[in-house]
């Protein structure tokens, strides 16, 4: 009896589902979509979709609180001064734990993960209803992570103010956006030599990966040390958290071997539930005022958290430095190999790009790439990238921009749990940038290793990203070395260049004389 009721139930609900699909397939919405000349269906569009969101959520935890350790717009002036020891803003209060400031990093990053979320939600529906592809966009990693260390300083101590890194990013948008009008932005992106273009994602990779193994943004493996720079940091193994997120690890590294999708989502959010029952060694709610004030935050669960601090910050004022030059080529750099790489390589794999390696939607894809930078920066989030993890969806049966607009409806419904998104500790986004960074290293065997001139140049630009910890240091010295090595070449080119000009130059003349003197034999022949 059971069995036979399952059974009819199973066969009305396909037999809706087919109804369904076949009358948004001959709707407006299926037409403009173009479900049929694609061979898909409504309900595998948003199965598609699901897909896709449950694979990058993690970047809405992630990016804020990478964006958070910069400290946004807070100054020393949101710090709790203290009357007995210094009247005023205390100048060092930032690198210390100060209720005050500690405020205004909560506050900051509920605000970027609405931003985090809204900019995905506004880019990914874009991609949807004006390029019809099924790709996603989100703040990306790398570009979040030199945004913060490099250009803003952690808390504030970089070579840039905050307003003044994201009007970089919303000028950096605007110069992509006016690339990518032109059709220029293919042609750029094969200027950049092939090795190097590898070796940067690679570099960015072991970046990311060396900032989850520290203490301020991870699991806090790695410290520094006074010999050998970085070591072992000092208790780490004896520490419940950083175990906890070693369990995170392993646990997104088993989905990733078992082809199970949404590994990454799947650890953070073990990690970050654990974390949550209090009064245990592992608790992101001490028994202290401010997880106290943490707690209570959290237990509202669902609030409409309206951006506060970090909208509309832009100030193209401080650009005026010299400091802001090389991170804005960098940005722009990064948006170009990352962005333009991602996209034809997902249009190739579902199966939509031609005999140049063109695809449909190609232009429109670009705009609404470049365009979604700018409204990103101005709700205070970094460089919008499309995503790889498309490719979830794209595997799922997704083929037009329905399937990015159910992404970006996720991501809508993700900004009205703002409380609960901001309280995911460090330990569980430690675990998900070593992941990524690992993902992003296997582009290093497409390197020509036993060419010298592709070889040194790559792997100095991989290497010093960590070493140095900057992004635009591992690019610029790649860059340098290529250009060194390759002095001789660029020298036979140019003579080769200049000797064909000679040439031409007198073939010139020559026919100028002999046409000159064609004309006065002409004129001295007397007239027949």
């Amino acid at each position: 009896m059971g069995k036979g009721t399952c059974s009819r139930l199973a066969e009305a609900w396909q037999c809706g589902e087919s109804r369904l699909n076949r009358t948004i397939s001959q709707s407006r919405v299926g037409c403009y979509f173009k479900l049929e000349a694609r061979k898909t269906t409504f309900t595998k569009e948003l199965r598609a979709g699901l897909a896709t969101f449950l694979t990058m959520a993690y970047i809405i935890s992630v990016n804020s609180s990478i964006l958070t350790d910069s400290g946004g717009p807070c100054t020393i002036h949101d710090c709790t001064a203290d009357p007995h020891i210094q009247p005023g803003p205390i100048p060092d209060c930032r690198l210390q734990r100060n209720p005050g400031y500690d405020r205004c990093l909560a506050e900051t990053k509920s605000d970027l993960v609405v931003a985090t979320a809204a900019a995905a939600a506004i880019g990914s529906i874009a991609m949807g209803v004006f390029a019809n592809l099924p790709l996603a966009l989100a703040p990306g990693m790398g570009a979040n992570a030199f945004f913060t260390f490099n250009m803003v300083g952690f808390h504030g101590t970089g070579p840039l103010t905050y307003g003044a890194a994201l009007a970089a990013v919303m000028l950096e948008g605007v110069l992509f956006l006016t690339i990518s009008a032109l059709g220029l932005r293919g042609r750029l992106s094969r200027l950049i030599p092939r090795g190097i273009r590898l070796a940067s994602a690679a570099g960015i990779g072991i970046f990311l990966a060396f900032t989850g193994l520290q203490a301020g943004q991870g699991v806090g493996l790695v410290g520094p040390s006074v010999s050998t720079l970085v070591t072992l940091s000092a208790g780490a193994l004896e520490r419940p958290a950083f175990w906890l997120g070693a369990a995170g690890f392993v646990l997104a590294a088993f989905c990733l071997a078992r082809g199970l999708k949404g590994g990454m989502i799947y650890s953070i959010v073990f990690v970050t539930v654990v974390s949550w029952f209090r009064r245990t060694q592992v608790t992101i709610f001490p028994l202290t005022p401010t997880g106290e004030a943490a707690y209570a935050h959290f237990c509202r669960v669902v609030d409409l958290h309206k951006i506060k601090r970090t909208a509309g910050m832009v100030d193209f004022k401080g650009l005026k430095s010299r400091a802001a030059l090389v991170p804005l080529l960098t940005l722009l750099y990064v948006d170009i190999l990352d962005t333009t790489g991602s996209m034809y390589s997902m249009a190739e794999y579902a199966g939509f790009a031609d005999e140049k390696g063109g695809f449909e939607g190609e232009y429109n894809a670009f705009l609404v790439d470049a365009g979604s930078t700018i409204v990103g920066a101005a709700m205070g989030t970094t460089t919008m990238t499309t995503y790889i993890e498309s490719t979830a969806g794209i595997k799922e049966g997704g083929r037009t921009g329905l399937t990015s607009v159910a992404t970006a409806v996720c991501f809508v419904a993700a900004i009205f749990f703002t409380p609960v998104l901001t309280s995911v500790p460090n330990w569980a986004v430690g675990p998900a940038l070593v992941m990524v960074g690992m993902m992003m290293m296997k582009l290093v065997k497409e390197i020509e290793w036993g060419e010298a001139k592709e070889a040194v140049p790559a792997f100095l630009t991989m290497i010093l990203m960590p070493l140095t910890f900057s992004i635009a240091n591992g690019i610029i010295a790649g860059i340098a070395v290529h250009i060194v090595m390759n002095l001789y070449e660029y020298g036979e080119v140019a003579a080769r260049w200049v000797c064909r000009a000679r040439v031409a130059v007198g073939e010139g003349r020559n026919q100028v004389s002999a046409a000159a003197g064609d004309v006065q034999a002409a004129a001295v022949l007397p007239p027949v």
